[in-house]
């Protein structure tokens, strides 16, 4: 989503964007718009308050309309719905990996843009190699890292020793550095003093 598209929506109110979002859905289904009465009946308020909010919406520029025409309410085309993004999908429900359980409809959504919201910032990188395969980190994977240097032992780091080398490690302090540890026992431990921590491992992503 582009960062225009971001500010237009953090500006709308919730009842705002499901006014749009009635709007959108309505228009969809009918081929036609809603009109005030329509829209005061579904959201349980008067047409006043749907006039004022409609106006709203028009000088903040998601919508259009004609003055003398009942059906004439408009979607501007750089409105982003957030049930429209790519990376929301939804949830359907539970599955288990164990006994049988029953399955479960939920009107829920998952959201893999905000799932790894972060104040420092995220970056993906993909794994190369089986160090972490205790970890159930696979090479080919995906690692979601949290953009932040003040790591706890024992947390999963990207960090750079020397300054030249990138590694995908759990990181234990020492008395005279830094042990980088990976979950694989095949490989032996890793004891520097010059390590930059990158970031935080926060998630995992496969394709199967």
């Amino acid at each position: 989503m582009t960062d225009a598209k971001k500010s237009q929506r953090a500006s709308l109110t919730p009842k705002q964007l499901r006014i749009l979002t009635f709007v959108r859905d309505f228009s969809k289904a009918r081929g036609y718009a809603p009109t005030m009465q329509e829209l005061a009946d579904e959201f349980r308020v008067s047409k006043v308050t749907v006039f004022e909010h409609i106006a709203a919406l028009e000088r903040k520029g998601f919508l259009k309309r004609s003055r003398h025409k009942a059906r004439s309410l408009q979607l501007s085309d750089n409105i982003a719905f957030p049930d429209e993004r790519a990376t929301r999908l939804p949830l359907a429900g539970t599955v288990a990996a164990g006994l049988p359980i029953e399955a479960i409809e939920e009107d829920e959504f998952l959201d893999l843009e905000e799932a790894f919201v972060s104040p420092h910032g995220s970056f993906v990188l993909r794994v190369k190699g089986d160090s972490m395969l205790g970890d159930q980190i696979c090479d080919g994977d995906y690692v979601i890292v949290e953009r932040r240097t003040a790591v706890r032992d024992g947390e999963m780091v990207v960090a750079l020793i020397e300054g030249e080398e990138a590694t995908l490690k759990r990181l234990y302090r020492t008395r005279d550095g830094v042990r980088l540890e990976a979950s694989n026992p095949a490989y032996e431990p890793i004891f520097a003093q010059d390590v930059a921590v990158q970031g935080v491992v926060t998630g995992v992503l496969r394709r199967y």
